[in-house]
């Protein structure tokens, strides 16, 4: 069964020694009708040490962001062991492997996709990007990445903006977090 609400863009830039992510404000329900404009969906966590932007059903993506903030307390804010752990936890609880949610993470010096199916990816190009318009952000990243000596949040700024022009699924409602 499809979520009732969703549709957002999340993308994660690292870049020379900054890691940002950047998200937009759109809820769209049942793929038809723009339910909030300006939900925030890329926050601080742990202390402020870790960014998390999330995408997905509404419920779903809490709970996963919930779970995680769990493993970062077990694991004294070791992100990949942490975002390994909570995959593992996925894959082994059916509960867990219904919830219809993406995450990006990221601290001081990884940035991280922690996927629907219980993966944990990290990217070769410091470049990711989830939801509706995930491809689109990617796109325009690694295009002002490969052509600009932009920084990592004016990169993640840029991407949700151009995004936002493409994908009727995001807004310009932009929330940067940078660490």
């Amino acid at each position: 069964m499809e979520s009732m609400f969703r549709g957002t863009t999340i993308c994660g830039v690292k870049r020379n020694g900054k890691i940002a992510i950047a998200g937009d404000g759109q809820v769209t329900m049942q793929n038809s009708v723009i339910f909030k404009n300006n939900a925030r969906k890329v926050r601080r966590i742990y202390d402020d040490k870790v960014v998390i932007g999330f995408a997905g059903a509404v419920s779903d993506a809490f709970s996963l962001c919930e779970r995680f903030e769990g493993m970062l307390n077990k694991f004294s804010g070791n992100l990949m062991r942490s975002a390994v752990e909570l995959a593992q936890t996925w894959r082994e609880d059916k509960a867990s492997r219904q919830l219809d949610a993406l995450m990006i993470v990221a601290d001081k010096d990884q940035l991280l996709v922690v996927s629907g199916n219980g993966d944990v990816i990290e990217s070769d190009e410091g470049i990711c990007a989830i939801g509706s318009g995930g491809n689109y952000a990617y796109a325009a990243a690694k295009a002002l990445v490969q052509n600009t000596k932009l920084s990592a949040k004016e990169v993640a700024q840029k991407s949700l903006e151009i995004a936002s022009q493409i994908c009727v699924f995001t807004n310009g409602n932009i929330i940067v977090e940078e660490v």
